[in-house]
């Protein structure tokens, strides 16, 4: 056990940051299964608005480097070729 009162104070900040983090990477996961959804559903408007949410969501998470920013990008790449494969579906 932490003896000294600065290391009592950084478990208990680690801890809070903790908890944020994890809330932060849950809600970008949702976001990430709600887009797979609509694609998978085949529902255009559906894909674009949860497609938008999930950039922003990416982009707040990897500003803040509660993700790493390439794992940002690999992941926003991934999802505008699967919306892009649906638009492009959905013309012909």
């Amino acid at each position: 056990m932490a003896t000294s009162r600065s290391s009592r104070k950084r478990i208990r900040q680690n801890r809070r940051r903790n908890l944020h983090n994890r809330a932060i990477k849950s809600g970008v996961k949702t976001g990430i299964k709600r887009f797979l959804t609509a694609v998978q559903a085949k529902d255009i408007d559906a894909a674009k608005k949860e497609f938008a949410a999930v950039v922003a969501s990416l982009d707040r998470a990897g500003t803040k480097r509660i993700l790493h920013p390439n794992t940002v990008a690999r992941r926003k790449s991934g999802m505008a070729t699967k919306l892009n494969g649906l638009l492009a579906a959905g013309k012909q």
